[in-house]
């Protein structure tokens, strides 16, 4: 038999548990609940489940961005970066969030940095991340991303993985490219390990740490 942790929080009028799920099972939330209709990369992946039934799912996986894994707390910590990429939730119930959120955390692997971000272009300032003692970093840098005409369903680093922007054109054709600004992000970060592990973590963090935006 296989053995996992979860983590249990009860209050006056019901039972939340959050626990490991597979990949599979956060699919339907991803594709048909979460505004983005895409599946990220996923190393682990937690379900919020009420009285049993699977309501939220909160996923985790390494950044696509190499520079920003190694940009947080730099390179002794570079392999220690999970981007939390994706929390959904069914009913969004009051609190719910920062329960998978804080829950989840204390189930993924030890030491991590963790971070998230809260896009602008969707009127999200990360209240969650707040609540939940995430350190606030500021937005993401400006950027323009390539778009493949035909291609505009997918994600630009799944056909531009790797490529510079130059390499993309000449891979499909100066009249089959445009490009568009990305939307800037909040970005936050939190440490997950022992007191000793955070505090170096802490020690490291290459970014200024802002106040929380209103």
């Amino acid at each position: 038999m296989t053995s996992f942790q979860v983590s249990i929080f009860d209050d006056t009028s019901q039972k939340y548990m959050i626990r490991p799920i597979p990949k599979n099972d956060s699919h339907y939330f991803l594709l048909n609940v979460h505004y983005a209709h895409r599946i990220p990369s996923i190393s682990y992946a937690y379900g919020l489940f009420e009285f049993g039934q699977l309501n939220g799912v909160i996923t985790y996986g390494t950044p696509p961005s190499s520079t920003l894994c190694k940009g947080i707390c730099g390179a002794m910590w570079e392999h220690n970066v999970l981007e939390l990429n994706r929390l959904v939730l069914k009913n969004n119930k009051p609190n719910e969030a920062s329960r998978l959120v804080g829950g989840s955390l204390k189930l993924l692997p030890k030491p991590s940095v963790v971070v998230s971000f809260a896009d602008t272009a969707q009127k999200h300032q990360g209240i969650v991340y707040q609540a939940t003692n995430f350190i606030y970093t500021g937005l993401s840098t400006k950027f323009v991303d390539p778009v493949v005409k035909g291609l505009e369903h997918q994600h630009h680093a799944t056909y531009a993985h790797g490529l510079t922007n130059k390499q993309v054109i000449e891979k499909y054709g100066y009249d089959n490219v445009y490009f568009k600004d990305r939307s800037r992000k909040h970005r936050y970060i939190k440490f997950v390990g022992d007191k000793k592990d955070v505090k170096r973590m802490r020690q490291d963090l290459k970014y200024t740490v802002l106040d929380y935006p209103k």
